[in-house]
């Protein structure tokens, strides 16, 4: 045999007709390395296949994720317009909280406290932008808005927290502000610069008002406060002085019976005495004062109508 040839033999089915088919190497070699090549070209075509198959189902995947994405973003903006509603409706009860507290209104510009300026965030800085651009959008307008609300909420924190130091301030006055008469009766004297006194028959300071009242009759404090003197005082015989705090002081004389003693703490209403005639009276009857700030004034102008302890 030519060894620059191959010969092969080629036999039908049956063995009724054989076939000769000589090649050369170089030609046996050329098929063997074009077989070689197509194989590596199918391989090649089979991968690629496969990788764009891949790259489909993450296309897929990445469509899907992108669509729940933005489904949820949708909700949270839904879940902040709630919100911005119910903020709304806080800010106008903390306005009418505040001007029962006494306080000033806040400005609608200021309850809207603003964003942005130097050293904001930008939109083409939110990491989502640069991969989609609406998502990007979306995603920034929500956390801005969740920004704004944030902000929203720590000013009515404050203004509430501001409001109920103001009102608390405010009951412990309306509660040291003596408010009612002490006792039931009639009043027969009121306050005066100068009246005639019924027993020296000349005029004299009247820093009070007298209510007239049967020996007993309870006598109440006008409103909550310490005890601070119990006792005999000339002129006034038997004798309670509260001190309510905030400038205020209040007294009870010519009672028959006194029912605390200094340091006793009161509330309006507490009995504390029993009216009497003891001292310079010349019937039954509660002697009544009120001071601020250490002088006399009138008790009629914070006695209010309809008061009840």
């Amino acid at each position: 045999m030519n060894r620059d040839k191959w010969t092969l033999l080629l036999l039908r089915n049956g063995g009724e007709e054989l076939r000769q088919l000589t090649l050369p190497v170089r030609t046996l070699r050329l098929l063997a390395a074009g077989a070689g090549i197509g194989c590596v070209a199918a391989l090649i075509v089979l991968v690629f296949a496969g990788i764009r198959g891949v790259d489909s189902a993450k296309n897929i995947q990445l469509q899907q994720q992108n669509q729940a994405l933005s489904s949820e973003l949708e909700r949270l903006q839904s879940q902040v317009g709630v919100l911005e509603e119910e903020l709304g409706y806080l800010a106008e009860r903390d306005s009418e909280v505040r001007v029962l507290a006494g306080l000033d209104k806040i400005d609608d510009d200021i309850r809207q406290v603003g964003v942005g300026g130097p050293g904001s965030p930008t939109l083409e800085d939110h990491p989502l932008f640069e991969l989609n651009e609406d998502l990007g959008k979306a995603a920034f307008a929500a956390a801005y808005d969740l920004n704004a609300l944030e902000r929203r909420t720590h000013l009515l924190r404050a203004s509430l927290a501001e409001a109920a130091d103001s009102l608390e301030a405010h009951r412990d006055l309306l509660q040291a502000t003596p408010s009612i008469l002490p006792t039931q009766g009639r009043v027969t004297s009121g306050f005066s610069s100068a009246r005639e006194h019924p027993i020296h028959h000349e005029a004299r300071p009247h820093y009070g008002v007298d209510i007239s009242a049967p020996r007993g009759t309870p006598i109440m404090a006008a409103a909550q406060g310490t005890v601070v003197f119990s006792g005999r005082r000339a002129g006034y015989g038997l004798v309670v002085e509260l001190d309510h705090g905030h400038g205020y002081r209040t007294l009870y004389g010519h009672a028959s019976q006194l029912l605390v003693s200094v340091g006793d703490s009161v509330q309006r209403g507490d009995v504390i005495a029993q009216v009497g005639s003891s001292g310079t009276a010349t019937s039954p009857h509660l002697h009544y004062e009120v001071h601020v700030g250490n002088r006399p004034v009138n008790p009629s102008d914070y006695v209010i109508t309809g008061a009840v302890p």
